[in-house]
């Protein structure tokens, strides 16, 4: 596959669209406050849990307004919240570039938005698994895919895309945003984004670790293996 090498970059984005899917909640109130008086006008778009929790708190704010995912795709989360945010407008939101004709055709075509910034941070594998009597299963239900996906694709996507992992940075953002009338700046968003790829290396190297301690008996242990399928 050939690459398509972007030559022409913004230094500052301006704050519009932010999608925030979060397991720990710590501190998001505050965030989402700041970052609406920040960008007047912003657009939050939320899934599950984490829709709920932003209701009351954009409801009572003047220059802000929060669209569920699911309204935005078209698409129904699947039962049990499996599968939310693992969409085609979703990840071209995400990746689109800013100088590239064809991205931004193919917003205009699916009535798309450009993300601006991503707020997300996953479920708690490394927590979960250090109690002793937790199983296989709740350690497997708390591999989160949606999460690492977007992440790792709005830090791909530095050039234009802030990727915030963790809830200790929300004010760092919000500082920084104050400065710079409610934009980012390139730099800014390249130390996002390698806080990002060392946050889903660690947890990727977390599971790993964790498999790698299960064995044939704790399988067995743990599953009513059906030993005559194909």
């Amino acid at each position: 596959m050939a690459i398509e090498r972007v030559t022409k970059t913004d230094n500052l984005v301006a704050l519009r669209h932010a999608l925030v899917s979060v397991s720990n909640k710590t501190g998001l109130e505050a965030f989402i406050r700041n970052l609406a008086a920040a960008a007047p006008g912003i657009t939050f778009y939320s899934t599950g849990g984490t829709f709920n929790a932003l209701q009351p708190i954009v409801a009572s704010l003047d220059s802000a307004s929060l669209v569920a995912v699911s309204d935005f795709t078209g698409q129904p989360e699947m039962r049990g919240g499996l599968v939310k945010t693992l969409d085609y407008r979703i990840y071209l939101g995400l990746l689109s570039e800013t100088y590239n004709r064809d991205h931004q055709q193919d917003i205009e075509r699916l009535a798309g938005v450009r993300f601006d910034m991503t707020v997300v941070n996953l479920y708690p594998f490394q927590r979960v698994t250090t109690n002793p009597n937790v199983d296989i299963e709740d350690a497997r239900g708390n591999i989160d895919i949606g999460g690492p996906a977007m992440l790792r694709a709005s830090a791909k996507n530095f050039l234009r895309v802030m990727a915030v992992c963790d809830p200790s940075d929300y004010q760092t953002i919000v500082d920084h945003l104050g400065q710079h009338g409610g934009a980012s700046t390139l730099q800014m968003r390249k130390q996002l984004a390698q806080k990002v790829f060392r946050t889903t290396s660690e947890y990727d190297a977390a599971i790993a670790a964790y498999l790698e301690g299960i064995g044939a008996a704790d399988l067995d242990a743990a599953y009513d293996v059906d030993a005559e399928s194909p």
